[in-house]
């Protein structure tokens, strides 16, 4: 059996403090202080940043498995956390003095909401002049700083800007079915100024100023890494939570308890090979991915195909598993205070979301066909 990384020992550790919390930070839409507390003291947000700034620059197995021990507690938790390691890959790209601005202090959190948003940055003497509204910026609650993502006005070029959160206002939006407490909220920003040495080209070699294998991987497939890792850990504890259930109990109706009827057996026993496949699947890819990138460098077009492949299948699977046990589990599943409709809530969040979408199989597909995809992967 491998070592349990420290990390995942970390995450283990918290379960009781996460089940703790968990009634608090789904009703408040946002984590609780002690659980923010308590991911700040054990360096939950510094796995993907450089070591140059005290980050431990992790590889994507590993970060994938640290997302899936918290989010078989919680998956809000989780999602927060794999949020805030993704957009921290920034430090990768910023002046090391500006990194260390950003990203030095204990709370030095970096939240932003996805590109798309059709506004755009004007030049001014020393930096930018933005204005804008972005949504789905997870973890909010708990950050100091912001971004976006902004064409600048006359270019092709799209930068990322990173302002303190003092400077925007903040507008709650985020009354949804799953993930509640990632306090996945909107924000305004208007006519604020941005040094320019406070903005990157994200992802691009041009900016690049660490050289680890890590940031040959760009920040979206980190993230499609670690939200694989939420679904997994959301089916893992509606599987360990099914599994808990009393060995007496008996579905209304039925003539012999639950765990001798062989439809339940049957289905139970598929959702643990599945469960197991698309793990497996997903960190053997991602480690074969990492060891051709550290022997050579890049990867190519294909292992990025391979990349979204592997996570949209496990956020898939997981969403299936959590669907069958939840089912399988009878009435009881659906009260609040049981350990299975937050979990089906959360993973059809999780399915929702750009990273799970069926769109991506078309784009895999024509890849390896040795087709352009028709759609951003």
């Amino acid at each position: 059996m491998s070592e349990v990384h420290p990390q995942v020992a970390r995450a283990l550790a918290l379960h009781p403090l996460i089940k703790q919390e968990g009634d608090a930070f789904n009703k408040q839409r946002q984590l609780t202080p002690p659980i923010v507390n308590a991911l700040k003291e054990s360096t939950f947000f510094r796995m993907l940043q450089p070591r140059s700034i005290g980050g431990m620059e992790m590889k994507p197995s590993d970060f994938a498995r640290v997302t899936e021990a918290l989010a078989s507690a919680d998956g809000s938790v989780a999602w927060v956390v794999c949020q805030g390691n993704g957009c921290s890959m920034s430090a990768a790209y910023l002046e090391p003095n500006v990194a260390k601005e950003i990203f030095g202090p204990i709370d030095g959190i970096l939240a932003w909401g996805p590109p798309g948003a059709p506004f755009e940055a004007e030049r001014v003497e020393g930096g930018y002049c933005i204005s804008g509204t972005w949504r789905f910026a997870s973890g909010s609650q708990n950050a100091t700083w912001l971004g976006a993502h902004m064409k600048v006005a006359g270019t092709r070029e799209t930068r990322t800007m990173l302002f303190p959160k003092s400077s925007v206002t903040m507008v709650d939006i985020w009354h949804t079915l799953g993930l509640r407490g990632t306090a996945s909220n909107e924000y305004v920003v208007k006519d604020l100024f941005v040094p320019a040495d406070h903005t990157m080209l994200r992802d691009q070699a041009v900016d690049r100023r660490e050289q680890g294998p890590l940031y040959r991987f760009g920040s979206s497939q980190l993230y499609s890494a670690g939200f694989a890792g939420v679904g997994l850990g959301l089916a893992r504890g509606m599987i360990d939570a099914f599994l808990s259930l009393p060995a007496t109990k008996v579905s209304r109706g039925a003539a012999k308890p639950m765990r001798e009827n062989n439809v339940v057996q049957s289905q139970l026993a598929q959702c643990e090979a599945k469960w197991h496949s698309a793990r497996a699947f997903h960190h053997n890819t991602l480690d074969e991915i990492w060891d051709y990138v550290v022997r050579n460098g890049e990867m190519t077009e294909h292992h990025a195909a391979m990349m979204r492949l592997t996570s949209t299948w496990a956020i898939n699977q997981s969403r299936e598993i959590a669907s069958t046990m939840f089912h399988c589990a009878g009435s009881v599943a659906v009260f609040e205070d049981q350990p299975f409709e937050r979990r089906l809530r959360d993973i059809n969040t999780v399915a929702q979301q750009s990273q799970g979408r069926q769109l991506h199989y078309e784009s895999v597909g024509q890849i390896m066909l040795g087709l352009p995809p028709e759609n951003q992967f």
